[in-house]
């Protein structure tokens, strides 16, 4: 081999060990710088006395040996400097490790918003014990939305925020949300899985909040995912990215899908930091 040819190899062989490292680096990197992104929703509906307040939207926390109580504790730090009057999480709370459940509880149970804590279960709630994680969300006060509604008064307004249960592990019974909701009603539904807004037929809901998919996770600088919880269900339809992360519109319900906090299978994400 030449001393030209030699120079060419090793830079490549470098290459190829070098890439993956870095890549490996970022991404474990910006998995764990989370942003917190501010948005402006508007809504015909939305009552005036709600008009300025303040939602935190989380999800997918996934409690475990690389998101500690620690990791907890400061994200319910940050939150509560937001002064929020409504914090929502939308499901996936803990993976896995029973260790993890009560230290979890301790430091969730520290948010602080004016109107309370809304949340629903997630897939990986109902894989890990359904009935415990949600007793504990019980325990630190939170309003549990699994098919089930509540309103929010301000003043001579009320909002309604409910939920239906997880999308591939619970029934969804909807109407325990909008059976009392009016059109002129604004109304909220938490589903953990966004797909469920393909099964969503009714002009009652005016905003829904997902999490679930971790925005693909890893990425193609934030515009496509190789592999989507969305297509990891076969009994369930195949959105593919359709749903991946952001702002939609179906048949006149807004849609928010959170890329979370968490994470899941392989502990990074690249190119779309958790938000």
């Amino acid at each position: 081999m030449s001393g030209k040819k030699k120079k060419y190899f090793v830079i490549f062989i470098l290459s190829a060990i070098l890439l993956p490292c870095i890549c490996l680096v970022y991404g474990y990197y910006e998995a764990r710088n989370i942003v917190l992104r501010e948005m402006v929703f508007s809504d015909p509906d939305i009552p005036e006395s709600f008009v300025g307040k303040k939602i935190v939207f989380i999800s997918d926390i996934h409690c475990c040996k690389t998101f500690t109580e620690k990791d907890v504790a400061r994200l319910v730090e940050r939150i509560n400097e937001r002064n929020a009057d409504i914090v929502i999480i939308g499901g996936d709370h803990t993976r896995k490790d029973t260790t993890y459940y009560n230290p979890f509880f301790r430091e969730i149970s520290k948010l602080k918003s004016k109107h309370g804590v809304f949340t629903v279960l997630g897939n990986h709630d109902h894989w890990e014990n359904a009935g415990f994680i949600q007793q504990g969300l019980t325990d630190c006060g939170f309003n549990v939305c699994d098919n089930r509604s509540y309103w929010i008064k301000e003043g001579n307004d009320s909002i309604k925020i409910g939920g239906v249960g997880d999308y591939w592990e619970d029934d969804q019974l909807l109407n325990n949300t909008i059976d009392d909701v009016k059109s002129s009603d604004f109304c909220i539904l938490l589903s953990h899985n966004p797909d469920y807004i393909e099964e969503l037929e009714t002009d009652k809901v005016d905003l829904m909040l997902s999490g679930h998919t971790h925005g693909g996770q890893i990425t193609f600088f934030g515009l496509w995912a190789p592999v989507m919880p969305s297509t990891g269900h076969p009994e369930f339809p195949q959105t593919g990215q359709k749903y991946r992360y952001g702002s939609k519109e179906k048949d006149g319900v807004k849609l928010y899908v959170t890329s979370g906090i968490g994470m899941g299978g392989f502990r990074s994400v690249f190119l779309l930091r958790p938000r």
